[in-house]
């Protein structure tokens, strides 16, 4: 189990340390926050699964989940700038993706401010560097929002923060290379 403070901490958790909830149960609490922190995103993973790491400059980097810290369910996690130790300066971790295999027939989607929808094969991010590789090249003053895997023939929404959103086919964006 993985566990993503806010996009800025990061924390693995073996799953046996969760027990199964029976009707009526209390449950128990998934993890200690302190106040202003707040759980981005948690994902269920094998330590053989892949973490892809987007910066909001257009890179992504990449790690496997064995090669992350093991801590308790009630740690407080690690800084992603010590996971990830090659981010350059001011760059931030925008968008997290688990990907079992790059054998899987899929697309990496990005999504940048200033709105260029580009879709690349998910097999195009199989072979990192150390530093990370340009995962979009991004114009002068843009920045890499948000992520996502799509599926052949699956449907894409993207929203605002205005309340305006799209709607399309994954088919509808041509694929590029990084």
């Amino acid at each position: 189990l993985w566990r993503f403070w806010g996009l800025a901490m990061a924390e693995r958790t073996a799953i046996d340390q969760y027990r199964s909830q029976a009707r009526g149960g209390k449950g128990v609490s998934a993890a200690d926050t302190k106040e202003g922190d707040f759980l981005e995103q948690i994902f269920v993973a094998s330590t053989h699964d892949y973490f892809l790491f987007f910066s909001d400059l257009g890179r992504c980097y990449w790690r496997k989940v064995y090669q992350l810290p093991l801590l308790a369910r009630t740690a407080r996690g690690r800084a992603l700038a010590n996971v990830i130790e090659t981010q350059q300066e001011g760059e931030r971790i925008t968008a997290i993706l688990r990907v079992p295999s790059f054998d899987d027939e899929g697309y990496v989607v990005t999504a940048p401010q200033q709105g260029q929808v580009k879709k690349t094969p998910l097999e195009s991010y199989s072979r990192p560097k150390r530093g990370g590789i340009i995962a979009v090249g991004l114009d002068e003053g843009d920045r890499l929002i948000s992520v996502g895997i799509v599926k052949p023939g699956e449907t894409v929404v993207l929203g605002t923060r205005d309340g305006m959103a799209i709607r399309f086919a994954e088919d509808d964006v041509r694929a590029m290379g990084r």
